[in-house]
């Protein structure tokens, strides 16, 4: 079993109430403001109700408030009367003792004995008025010295007493600049619950607001997680504790201290205790009814519920009715019902009997297959093999699981097709004739399900798989079908990080170098030169061109595509990349004409790529973009798609639109892709942390630079993280570390293979051995400069940029002239910031303070729209070592407030374009659009779209459109 995950009890962090927040803190301002203020706190138990009224109450303490704090205890109608009263007051009486309460001590002794002797008259029923009055009156004091804020919690535990005097200070409202916010459990409120017609008349009253909390979103989740394990955590354990919590923070923290790294663990006693206190006050047949909808799953239609229940309709209506009027069951507008929380379900679920349970999941299976209309057609393959499963009957569970796979597989939802051609795999051993009832091999099998685990990007599984698939296989009978697990072995251990997976290739080739021409063999052709060639290139190139050879000679539509791919991307060495990409769009046309989905996407793939690297960024991303949606309609994110998105934000962050660039290295993360196919995104996403100075930065530096430890690394993802290594110790001021990784890099063999990555790691080793001073170092940066070819704009930026930085003297000012051209050349507006520091510089030292105000201006406005944070610092100080102003560009009636990319959505903003058409149009995400627009409104101090439109109008960015 894996190691439980180390978690803090609970998290000190506040996740997604900002909104709250502001709604309470404008609560606070209206009652210093002297109008009668109630806040109502609702939300489900364990929702956050308590964490969010600390968080307040510390800002209203930094800011001079009175708190005063009271509980409801669980006693309800017959507990202490006016328990939370009680306790504020004693909470008064321990701070500011016996003076707070002005000579009324002896009136109040009754309700607080530490008060002294009660005077004559007791504050008994009959004189409820007067001790209404009473209370009134000492928060009406206590607010005219300094604000007061009055918490009750808990109210759903509330007696009548103090039901009354709640009602009687909102009413009354002569208390200024009092603020009274009361919490309750709205999941508490059943049907003849006291606080429901109590908060129904409250609503009417003047000055009281409603605010209900919601449960957590997928990334409110992800944060609670980060700050309990105090590390990013894996996607998997995200998205297992999301679902199953479904945003309750209370249930995040109690999954999170049992889960395993992945998110699996049995339910938690304490909080399985909890979830069914509730459930045992039911009636017997109320609890029958959530067992038997607990079967069912988290939903479950009435009509279902009536096919399998087995009892009379009324008596059914009567369980759920109960079931609904406490709060566990809610039903649904499609005449359905749903638990109210995931957990629920399962705990009810698991404290079911064994036998009980397996009786119940083979009604359902039988019902749905009678009438699969009852979940849906959909649905109803993928249901029926998971009720024969958990009822444990394993012929009918293998071949309704097969069945349900093979429909996964037409909805493109390969995830769900490889974990039920998994569960056929398991029950294969138990069915004696399961080769008969599925019409196939063991070995047919394996290898549907390994090609399902690929797609759907299990790499380690689809590995385990080939293992055991090669076991199997007669090589001498089938050398194709041999040649093909290999090749994918192969890739697979060179994806993960095992070894290059030369061996396995060059047996795949091997195999089927002497098999007559077909379509399955150039395909296999095409993928040994693809993988091969990142480790030998002269042997890659020369498998490249046998396959293409033997696609045109076949003119078979899709192995032509798989051909020309190969040709187009392996052998960009000996031709020229924009003739590579010749090639891939070739492929690229093919492949949409013969609708070829899979084949389109990793062409687009390869098209972005290339694109990149002959500096056309807005292409690439666009090329990106149009592969994404295409990998996500057939189901292939996690695979080929991953390549996509990170393609998609390396463009973003060369076109300087950084927090599009970030989201997609956000969504990228969140789908989890297996092995190195992960390390992309993170070393883009680190690259930009590290320019922002972000918080999290060092964590994503640590898991980048922790893949160079894995046995085998391509060559072409090593060499930028080297560049990171040197960069990260650049950014802390470590010079001898900087000086240590870049002497490293600088001698890692066959960098003139890869002159698009290295030139980069040139630059920032340059700059490790200048500041550093280390002469050796620099010498050994120019020998392995003239090593390097400089073909495309970025490359010759870099190489400008590195011997700028060793140039000394004279030469210098001119050297850093070349480099800014260079980078302009490109157009890639962070290096170009980089390198105008660089100039001023030079001109300072120089003695050219004009050229160092023009490049230090120029760059300060880059670095603002970046918000890159330590480049505009280092900026600002030498500005101030020169004597130079550099001027704000924030005024909102500056057009230079905006990106570039801002006010381009700004334009569709004022054509009255919705999020979703801009998202369209710029090839963005509708939640990127929606970012833009919102940071648009915030910049040009507007409050809506319509004058934000307006502004653009007014500074005629309409007009430049035309």
């Amino acid at each position: 079993m894996l190691d439980l995950v180390t978690a803090r009890a609970t998290s000190s962090v506040l996740v997604g109430r900002d909104a709250d927040l502001s709604a309470l803190r404008d609560a606070l301002k209206r009652a210093r403001g002297d109008e009668p203020t109630t806040v109502l706190l609702g939300g489900e138990a364990g929702i956050g109700k308590t964490r969010l009224v600390e968080e307040f109450r510390r800002f209203a303490l930094g800011d001079g408030v009175r708190v005063l704090t009271g509980q409801c205890l669980e006693l309800g109608e017959e507990g202490l009367p006016f328990a939370p009263f009680v306790a504020a007051l004693r909470d008064l009486h321990r701070r500011d003792g016996s003076a707070a309460f002005d000579g009324h001590e002896h009136e109040f002794a009754r309700l607080l004995p530490e008060l002294g002797p009660a005077g004559p008259e007791g504050l008994v029923d009959a004189n409820r008025g007067y001790l209404f009055e009473l209370v009134a009156g000492l928060f009406g004091r206590l607010a005219r010295e300094r604000p007061l804020v009055l918490v009750i919690e808990d109210l759903h535990w509330a007696d009548r007493s103090t039901r009354d005097l709640i009602a009687f200070l909102i009413r009354s409202a002569r208390t200024a600049q009092a603020l009274l916010i009361c919490t309750f459990r709205s999941d508490e409120l059943h049907r003849g619950h006291p606080l429901r017609p109590f908060l129904a008349e409250l609503d009417r009253a003047r000055g009281v607001e409603r605010v209900d909390l919601d449960r957590l979103d997928r990334d409110g989740t992800m944060e609670i997680l980060a700050d309990l394990l105090g590390a990013e955590p894996r996607p998997a354990l995200v998205d297992n504790v999301y679902n199953r919590s479904q945003g309750n923070p209370f249930f995040v923290e109690e999954l999170a201290a049992s889960s395993d790294p992945d998110g699996c663990s049995d339910l938690p006693d304490t909080l399985r205790d909890l979830l069914l206190a509730r459930i045992d006050r039911l009636p017997d047949a109320a609890q029958r009814v959530l067992r038997l909808a607990a079967a069912g799953g988290t939903r479950i239609g009435h009509d279902l519920l009536v096919e399998v229940a087995e009892v009379p309709d009324h008596s059914l209506e009567d369980a759920l009715r109960t079931a609904v009027a406490a709060q566990l069951l809610v039903a649904g507008t499609d005449g359905g019902y749903e638990f109210r929380h995931a957990l629920v379900r399962e705990a009810v679920h698991e404290d079911s009997l064994p036998g009980e349970r397996a009786r119940l999941h083979a009604r359902y299976a039988a019902a749905i297959e009678v009438r699969p209309q009852l979940v849906g057609a959909d649905r109803a393959p993928a249901e029926i093999a998971h009720h024969w499963y958990q009822a444990h009957d394993h012929p009918r569970a293998l071949t309704s699981a097969w069945a349900a796979a093979t429909a996964a597989g037409k909805r493109y939802a390969y995830a769900e097709k490889s974990r039920l051609l998994e569960r056929v795999l398991e029950l294969w051993e138990q069915v004696p004739d399961a080769a008969d009832r599925l019409a196939m091999d063991h070995l047919a099998l394996l290898e549907e399900t390994l090609l399902a685990a690929s797609t759907a990007g299990d790499y380690p599984r689809a590995m385990s798989l080939t293992r055991a698939a090669l076991a199997e296989i007669d090589r001498d009978a089938e050398p194709l079908r041999a040649a093909r697990m290999l090749e994918r072995r192969g890739r697979l251990m060179r994806v993960l990080g095992k070894s290059d997976g030369a061996t396995e290739l060059r047996s795949a080739y091997e195999l089927v170098r002497d098999v007559p021409n077909g379509a399955e063999r150039v395909q296999i052709l095409a993928n040994v030169a693809t993988h091969l060639g990142k480790v030998g290139l002269a042997e890659g190139n020369r498998i490249a061109r046998e396959a293409l050879a033997d696609a045109e000679a076949l003119g078979e539509p899709a192995a032509q595509v798989a051909a020309t791919l190969a040709f187009g991307r392996v052998c960009t060495h000996e031709i020229s990349a924009a003739a590579g990409l010749v090639e891939l769009r070739k492929a690229e046309e093919v492949a949409r004409r013969t609708s070829d989905v899979p084949q389109l996407v990793h062409a687009l793939v390869n098209i972005s790529d290339v694109l990149f690297e002959i500096g056309q960024y807005a292409e690439s991303a666009r090329s990106a973009a149009d592969g994404t949606v295409e990998a996500k309609r057939v189901g292939i994110s996690r695979s080929t798609g991953a390549f996509l998105l990170s393609n998609h934000a390396e463009a973003l962050f060369a076109l300087g639109r950084w927090d599009e660039a970030d989201a997609l290295c956000a969504e990228t993360a969140r789908i989890d892709p297996p092995g190195t196919l992960g390390l992309h995104w993170l070393q883009i996403r680190a690259h930009l942390r590290l320019a922002r100075a972000h918080p999290g930065a060092d964590e994503l530096l640590a898991r980048a630079v922790s893949f160079l430890g894995r046995p085998y690394l391509e060559l072409q993802l090593a060499i930028p993280l080297h560049e990171l290594r040197v960069e990260s110790a650049l950014r802390r001021g470590d010079l001898a570390g900087a000086v240590e990784a870049a002497g490293i890099a600088v001698g890692v063999p066959r960098l003139d293979e890869f002159p698009r990555h290295s030139w980069p790691l040139m630059a920032a080793a340059a700059r490790a051995a200048v500041l550093g001073g280390d002469a050796v170092l620099a010498e050994r940066v120019r020998t392995a400069m003239a090593a390097l070819t400089a073909d495309q704009p970025a490359q010759r930026a870099s190489a400008a940029e590195t011997r700028a930085v060793l140039a000394t003297g004279p030469d210098a000012l001119p050297a850093w002239r070349e480099a800014v051209a260079a980078w302009r050349t490109d157009g890639q507006p962070y290096p170009l910031a980089r390198t105008l520091l660089g100039l001023a510089e030079a001109a300072a030292a120089a003695g050219d303070r004009g050229l160092v105000g023009e490049a230090v201006e120029e760059a300060c406005c880059i670095a603002d729209d970046l918000h890159a944070a330590p480049l505009r610092e280092e900026l600002d100080t030498l500005a101030r070592r020169v004597g130079v102003r550099v001027s704000s560009h924030s005024a909102p009636d500056e057009p230079e407030l905006l990106t570039v990319r801002e006010q381009e959505v700004l334009r569709l903003v004022a054509e009255g374009l919705s999020n979703r058409r801009i998202a369209e149009q710029l090839f963005i995400s509708p939640k990127t659009a929606s970012v833009h627009v919102s940071r648009i409104i915030a910049k040009l101090a507007v409050a809506n779209r319509v004058e934000a439109a307006a502004v653009a109008h007014r500074l005629g960015l309409l007009a430049e459109r035309q």
